[in-house]
């Protein structure tokens, strides 16, 4: 039987919402023993999305997130807390929060003071902005500090147009899996020395590397790079456009002297295929917007079916706008397992969106549903040698809730 890669490590997770949180499931995804710290009555995410998106009883967003790790409860504004958590690192290797710095120094939890519990253990902060500087003490969502603050949402939609808000979490998931990679970086650094590591990732930097082609342009001084108009634009062969069944497909050649001849083809213009305007980038650049009009007359004058397999036979590279649903069905990423299916204690099963990637040999799935809050609060102090009569002198000091 095949083993998950990460399964002799131990987490605390003091964490909320998505990003912490999500580099964590992949964690326990991989094997990991993931212990998540909720507050007394739960992390908020699990209430806010039942109010908001919850169906069935079932807070289907927090168990992505949250699957496969075991829940116990600690009021951190308790100044005995900070004991408990201690204690609770000293055989950890990760600690994941996403505590701003005021909260964690507030509560006792820096990452000097764990290290002194701890002088092997990861401390991983991932917040907004990061914990030093002018906005260590900002909270910050995805939309703010990813989307907003990293300059994507500056150079989003067509030109003249207010900018595109993101969707929910969508600066959450990347960040994560930059803590997963900056977290398992962390994990060799400390093999190989045998020292404590910090690893600080923030959405905002995590968005600056997602808009890091924009960002490096101007670096190097040359001119900010206009947002784009898919009318306007000169880069046809790398364009959006809306076939007869009101499809929407994205052309992706950014090579003319490779693709523009098999293009012209595709569309029934032969009489493009040697027209000297479009034989170059520049030449491209210069001129394809004159044929925007004409192109989405054509790519409108058929359905779908038919320029899937006119983009094909060319050559062409291209893909569908997909809808969710489409993405649920694609065989592609089925091929993949990527929406596996997981069981709840109770015996009732449902499709969950899977860890990002694959490692052969290796055994990464989701272990189990979203644990309820503070299900293993006595199991886990137990493990870690808390005594009964500990746990009842906590219990009554409130530090449960």
């Amino acid at each position: 039987m095949t083993s998950g890669p990460l399964d002799d490590l131990r987490v605390i997770e003091a964490a909320n919402w998505l990003a912490a949180p999500g580099a964590a499931a992949m964690m326990a995804d991989m094997g990991a023993d993931v212990v998540k710290i909720e507050p007394p009555q739960g992390d908020f995410y699990r209430g806010y999305m039942m109010a908001t998106r919850g169906s069935g009883g079932v807070n289907y967003n927090f168990e992505l997130e949250n699957r496969g790790k075991r829940s116990i409860t600690l009021d951190l504004t308790n100044p005995a807390s900070a004991a408990v958590v201690k204690r609770l690192c000293t055989d950890a290797d990760i600690f994941i929060t996403n505590l701003v710095r005021e909260r964690f120094e507030r509560f006792g939890l820096t990452y000097e003071a764990l290290r002194d519990a701890n002088p092997r253990l990861i401390y991983a902060a991932i917040t907004g902005f990061g914990t030093r500087g002018p906005n260590a003490d900002k909270p910050g969502f995805d939309a703010s500090s990813f989307w907003a603050a990293s300059g994507i949402m500056g150079v989003m939609g067509n030109d003249g147009q207010p900018p595109v808000i993101s969707r929910g979490g969508q600066g959450d998931h990347p960040t994560a899996v930059t803590a997963l990679a900056a977290i398992l970086a962390a994990l060799h650094h400390r093999d190989r020395t045998g020292e404590s590591q910090f690893v600080d990732v923030s959405l905002q930097r995590s968005g600056v590397w997602t808009l890091g082609a924009d960002i490096q342009q101007q670096l190097a001084g040359l001119p900010e790079r206009p947002r784009q108009d898919r009318t306007t634009q000169g880069m046809i062969t790398w364009n959006p456009y809306r076939t007869g069944d009101d499809r929407w497909i994205m052309l992706v050649m950014n090579d003319p002297p490779r693709y523009w001849n098999r293009f012209a083809r595709c569309i029934d213009r032969e009489d493009l295929v040697d027209d000297p305007r479009y034989v170059t980038t520049d030449q491209l650049l210069q001129h394809g917007p004159a044929l925007i009009a004409e192109l989405d007359a054509i790519f409108a004058s058929h359905d779908l079916a038919h320029w899937s397999q006119r983009l094909d036979q060319h050559g062409c590279l291209w893909s569908l706008a997909a809808s969710v649903a489409e993405v649920i069905d694609d065989p592609q990423l089925n091929e993949y397992d990527a929406f596996p299916t997981v069981t709840s204690e109770d015996g009732t099963t449902y499709r969950t969106v899977g860890t990002p990637f694959e490692i052969a040999g290796a055994d990464i799935r989701p272990r189990g549903a979203a644990p309820a809050v503070g299900a293993h609060t006595r199991e886990v102090l137990a493990e870690r040698g808390f005594a009964d009569d500990e746990i009842a002198d906590l219990a009554a000091a409130r530090v449960f809730g």
